[in-house]
């Protein structure tokens, strides 16, 4: 039995674990599945795990309005330790690159505990683009034992940084999993549309909340909604994140246009459905980077750097930084050119084709067993 602790904190590294810990779970004589939450981000992480039907063995409830991120770490790592005393785990499952990611990679570090990093390899080569992800992925691959890329790109880079080529392995990405599980099931059972959509109207959907972008850069990406919403025959609707520093810009820039709609963020089958209704997706999020290739989106990215480059290059993706000017006419060439718009609608997705789960399985299942053989 291979004992399995799953830990994480927020909303998408739940979307693409939960796949994988419930793949591990349709094999109950192979593995013993346990999840931690830190609930970095409480109400987001609650929806997603309720959308997969995942219910936490430990939940640390460590969310706090306002707080460092050296007071969250800190008080990860001692709310962890006791976790992996009761669970004795053969293996930590971490995804991505938050706090979470990098507090749980570490305490399973302290416990010789063997870690699992899902969706490795990621790099912008800069570490305070994105702060602090960036940092957090580059150390968490320094401990992790397995490294999950989803890319070939993303392997490449652990090999450059020396990681050992016998732990890498590619498997495509789990969101594409989660994604594609979600969209089944709204063919099957389709949402009303949602009271404040514009039926006549071309939908933009708005992602934005990155830390690096706080302050002028996120006033530049406001600026830019600002300026596509003034076209006639276009609604944006903007979930918008509860920090603060993204509530405040965003009141303050968009919150009187009649074409724009801010609403409080989205569970995640909503989200996915509103995502199948736009036309365009305006993002600084990674996972929509990787999500809406599959749905068919073109998606520009208001960020000066990615750690997802294949999508760029494969051209699901225009790179269009924070400057207002350039955010409005990239994406208002996508809304007036049906032509430009398919082409980037029809290319390939580069992050998988929605099994991500089963390799992740077969992976852990092989290491296991050759570590019970040593």
């Amino acid at each position: 039995m291979i004992k399995t602790l799953f830990v994480f904190g927020t909303r998408p590294e739940a979307i693409k674990l939960c796949p994988v810990l419930l793949r591990l779970r349709q094999e109950p004589e192979v593995f013993e599945v346990k999840v931690c939450v830190t609930a970095q981000h409480r109400g987001m992480l609650d929806q997603v795990l309720s959308v997969f039907g995942v219910v936490p063995d430990f939940d640390l409830d460590l969310m706090q309005s306002g707080q460092t991120l050296s007071q969250v770490t800190g008080r990860m790592m001692i709310a962890l330790e006791p976790v992996l005393d009761a669970a004795q785990p053969d293996l930590v499952v971490v995804q991505g690159d938050t706090t979470t990611t990098f507090c749980g990679a570490l305490a399973a570090f302290y416990k010789h505990i063997p870690v699992a990093h899902v969706e490795a390899g990621l790099r912008t080569g800069d570490l305070r683009q994105p702060f602090p992800e960036e940092l957090n992925r580059v150390l968490t691959g320094r401990i992790a034992a397995l490294h999950f890329a989803a890319t070939e790109s993303a392997a490449e880079n652990l090999r450059r940084e020396g990681v050992e080529r016998q732990s890498i392995f590619v498997t495509g990405n789990s969101g594409i999993d989660a994604v594609l599980q979600i969209q089944a099931r709204l063919q099957r059972n389709p949402l009303p549309a949602p009271p404040y959509l514009m039926p006549d109207k071309k939908l933009v959907l708005v992602t934005a909340h990155r830390r690096e972008s706080f302050g002028s850069g996120f006033d530049g990406i406001c600026e830019g909604i600002r300026r596509i919403a003034q076209e006639q025959d276009v609604q944006v609707v903007y979930p918008v994140h509860r920090n603060p520093n993204v509530i405040d810009p965003v009141e303050r820039i968009l919150g009187d246009l009649p074409r724009v709609t801010l609403i409080p963020p989205l569970e995640y089958v909503a989200f996915v459905d509103l995502m199948t209704r736009s036309m365009l997706l305006l993002t600084d999020s990674g996972g929509v980077q990787e999500e809406g290739p599959s749905l068919g989106k073109p998606i520009l990215v208001m960020r000066e750097r990615t750690e997802r480059p294949e999508a760029v290059t494969a051209g699901t993706v225009r790179l269009v930084g924070t400057d207002p000017a350039q955010i409005a006419a990239e994406a208002l060439k996508l809304l007036r050119d049906p032509q430009e718009r398919l082409l980037m609608s029809r290319v390939h997705n580069p992050y998988g084709d929605g099994h991500a789960s089963e390799r992740i399985a077969g992976v852990i299942r092989s290491f296991h067993k050759e570590k019970t053989l040593d």
